[in-house]
């Protein structure tokens, strides 16, 4: 029985056999990655610079983006890593740290979900206690517990995992360090038992929230079907349908992979699952919020339309100068 530490590298999932396919993986990695840090910091920016973004809905949306960004830097440079220069590795390390901080960012992304969903919550369904139960304090507090309550799940969950004494090879089946496959490498029982019992923890903490997701949309839906105007019920459904996509997408991606049959298991199936809840996710989660977002849809198409007048003018400026410039005659003495 060899111990964990003896483990010099793991070894991930190849993504293709053939160099041509590797080549293309990395472009279409490349061209996730690109869009998710793109439309994530559009999000950001316009949340940090509109002020009628200011709102806690808002707050909790510049958090989200920030742990999507996380999710998508974590795991997508490696693989792209891998995919360019035809490797496998990755060090014992370096795998540790990216169990480590993506299950900060996936905690934490998930709290903030079931956070924003009562948001959603006290603002149909108690619209006079709003300023009350999502002040600038309140706001701040459940933002803050929901990046440690991610942070201390992460520990407690990679600190175990790489406990445990390792004898079945380094092999991962998966193109980035996740922890069912690490244990799957493990031949201590007593430490298998421990890590599932964390695990277990952790998913009954999750699945205590999708409860609350769906006890409390349950309840927004019967208020909004209570509004008499239609122009009321519209407002509402756009403010909530995008909140329910994008945990719609969260969660029957990530509970499709870890509890699917055996018997319909494949690696092309495990890759093509893995890559729509890790990587899928973050970049379309600013694209379902901006599409039904009116407020958010004008900040950002405000901040674009003023960075292309200011690019403009600062070339216009620039050819107005160097026409000078060209054109000055000297006097003549």
């Amino acid at each position: 029985m060899s111990n964990s530490s003896s483990v010099p590298q793991f070894l991930l999932l190849a993504l293709a056999d053939r160099r041509e396919l590797q080549l293309l993986h990395f472009w279409l990695f490349l061209a996730i990655s690109l869009a998710a840090l793109l439309a994530n910091g559009l999000i950001l920016s316009a949340v940090a610079c509109d002020h009628h973004l200011h709102t806690p809905m808002g707050f909790f949306l510049l958090n989200l983006s920030l742990t999507d960004l996380g999710c998508i830097c974590t795991t997508v440079p490696k693989a792209m890593h891998n995919s360019l220069w035809d490797t496998r590795t990755i060090s014992y390390t370096g795998c540790a740290a990216q169990v480590f901080v993506y299950i900060v960012f996936l905690r934490a992304e998930f709290s903030l979900h079931t956070i924003m969903c009562y948001d959603r919550y006290v603002a149909i369904c108690k619209p006079l206690h709003y300023g009350t139960l999502l002040g600038s304090r309140a706001c701040a507090h459940m933002a803050a517990a929901a990046w440690a309550t991610g942070f201390l799940n992460s520990l407690l969950l990679t600190a175990s995992t790489f406990s445990l004494p390792l004898c079945q090879g380094n092999a991962l089946g998966q193109f980035f360090c996740e922890l069912p496959h690490i244990l799957k490498l493990s031949c201590s029982h007593s430490g298998y038992l421990r890590e599932i019992g964390l695990i277990g923890f952790s998913v009954s903490l999750s699945f205590g929230c999708f409860v609350f997701i769906v006890f409390s949309y349950v309840q927004i839906f019967r208020a909004v079907l209570r509004i008499p105007s239609q122009q009321g019920r519209h407002k509402a459904f756009s403010t909530c349908l995008p909140h329910l996509a994008v945990v719609s997408l969260f969660l029957s991606t990530g509970t499709f992979a870890y509890l699917k049959p055996p018997s319909i298991s494949s690696p092309s199936l495990d890759l093509v699952v893995s890559v729509l809840y890790s990587v899928v996710p973050p970049a379309m989660n600013p694209l379902i919020y901006s599409l039904r977002n009116q407020e958010l849809k004008d900040a950002i198409r405000k901040m674009m339309t003023g960075c292309f007048s200011g690019a403009i003018n600062c070339i216009f400026s620039t050819a107005e100068h160097s026409l000078c410039n060209t054109f000055w005659v000297q006097p003549a003495f």
